[in-house]
């Protein structure tokens, strides 16, 4: 996973985070809680299989790219956290949500859930879905 102080010296003004790959975030993570650590030990699968299913989600041909959201958390705490997904994709939030069956998400939503840096470019026809725990 990559360092929290990678991730701080990123952050922009305001305290604006940096979207992560599944990469940066996923390698090497074994801190279960540093992804919706609300539903860690309440049904959210482990990491290791959440980090294989959004590998397999963005190999899909209607999927741009997957990114994941820092909490902002991650600032005041110096911890790396996370209580979302975006996924750029052409498909509607049902078929997003059908990709989570599982995973004890509150949902998918359209957009990011804040403001991020290091986003990559939205593809025309596709839009930013979010999958989000709370």
């Amino acid at each position: 996973m990559i360092p929290v102080e990678d991730v701080i010296g990123r952050a922009g003004p305001e305290g604006v985070l940096p979207l992560l790959t599944l990469a940066e975030f996923f390698e090497g993570n074994t801190v279960e809680d540093s992804l919706a650590p609300n539903q860690w030990g309440y049904g959210r699968p482990p990491l290791a299989e959440l980090a294989a299913g959004l590998a397999r989600i963005a190999e899909r041909p209607d999927v741009a790219w997957v990114r994941v959201q820092l909490h902002p958390e991650t600032l005041d705490l110096s911890e790396v956290l996370a209580e979302a997904v975006a996924v750029c994709t052409s498909a509607d939030a049902a078929n997003c949500e059908s990709w989570t069956a599982g995973w004890e998400s509150s949902g998918v939503v359209t957009g990011l859930v804040d403001d991020c840096l290091e986003a990559p470019p939205v593809p025309t026809g596709m839009t930013i879905r979010s999958i989000v725990w709370d």
